[in-house]
């Protein structure tokens, strides 16, 4: 029913900007596209919780899945201009797309590098009040409409914050402590991908404030469990099971937990000659996951991953969650923490 929703939302869209012009329709269209094909994490994630808490209007979940999907659209969107990144996933962007158009219209390369990062700012924008105005339309109480839109703007907020602290990390030298990645790892991702999707679902099926709090706080936790896996997988991930390179996490020099632990350790004095080159060769990436793991990265991130876990897992001990809940909720953990296996 997600797909459904966002479906009939881009349909309409591409109606209205077909009427304001064809470079107006061919963005919508591009963003439509980069939409397409996900894992539908935090729609999945919210369903869960609404239907093991007694919700049973499926349109009105979906609707507010969708908005959940289109927010992480535009986070990534714009995270991509930030990060002057023009592909994802071995896929050219909104903003490569926009590029690579100007480039077969003759424009120079810094001239077609600033079209696609403009047509990324306007698409993210786009999806960004994409998600409130599905929230807005979704068939439900005013006053259960407001709550979700607080937990909808707390998620903006917070991932706001979040991408800020990790703009701040690439201008300071060395690697910041590994709480400071973590907290900048729940603000940017874990807050919109688990813990107000969560919630939300819980508000939905009008679950006590209890209930709410303590899907947060799960949330939380299994939130930066799934980051820490994200940043192993960075770097010791298969392209081919992820989809992501394993170069451009040491190529960026990106801080992670990985990094920052390894920073103190003997291992850093070459470590830190190999990553943050954008020349680092397959054999400089080779030495890099060796030094990463002899240094005891590795299995340090992999400690934390089960930390989290373990947090999440026990979060659900509350007795105001249901124990279809806690199963279900149980198998999000695996799940997350088992990827890339």
């Amino acid at each position: 029913m997600v797909e459904d929703v966002l479906d009939r939302f881009f349909e309409r869209a591409k109606a209205r900007a077909a009427k304001l012009g064809p470079s107006y329709l061919s963005l919508w269209q591009t963003l439509e596209d980069s939409t397409a094909g996900g894992k539908r994490v935090r729609p999945r994630i919210l369903l869960t919780a609404y239907l093991n808490l007694g919700g049973t209007d499926t349109a009105a979940a979906a609707g507010v899945g969708a908005a959940f999907e289109l927010l992480h659209t535009a986070l990534i969107v714009h995270d991509d201009v930030i990060d002057l990144d023009f592909t994802r996933r071995g896929q050219e962007n909104v903003s490569g797309v926009y590029r690579d158009l100007a480039s077969s219209a003759g424009a120079e390369t810094g001239a077609a590098r600033h079209r696609g990062l403009s047509a990324g700012v306007i698409a993210g924008d786009l999806a960004l009040t994409g998600a409130f105005r599905l929230l807005d339309r979704s068939p439900v109480s005013p006053e259960t409409r407001l709550r979700l839109a607080e937990i909808l703007d707390d998620a903006v907020f917070a991932s706001a914050g979040g991408e800020l602290i990790d703009v701040d990390f690439s201008f300071h030298p060395g690697a910041p402590p590994i709480d400071e990645i973590l907290h900048m790892e729940r603000l940017k991702t874990a807050v919109y991908s688990f813990e107000a999707p969560l919630q939300a679902g819980a508000v939905l099926a009008g679950a006590p404030d209890e209930v709410v709090s303590t899907l947060g706080l799960y949330g939380r936790d299994i939130g930066i469990a799934y980051q820490v896996v994200d940043d192993l997988l960075g770097v010791f991930g298969s392209e081919t099971a992820t989809g992501k390179s394993t170069f451009s996490d040491l190529r960026e020099g990106k801080r992670t937990v990985l990094i920052s632990y390894a920073s103190d350790k003997p291992e850093w004095a070459e470590l830190s000659d190999l990553i943050g080159s954008p020349s680092l060769t397959a054999r400089g990436a080779a030495r890099a996951r060796e030094l990463l793991v002899s240094s005891g990265a590795r299995d340090h991130a992999r400690e934390l991953v089960r930390e989290y876990a373990d947090r999440a897992r026990q979060r659900l001990d509350c007795p105001a969650v249901t124990p279809g809940l806690r199963a279900a909720l149980s198998a999000v953990v695996d799940d997350a923490v088992n990827r890339g296996r």
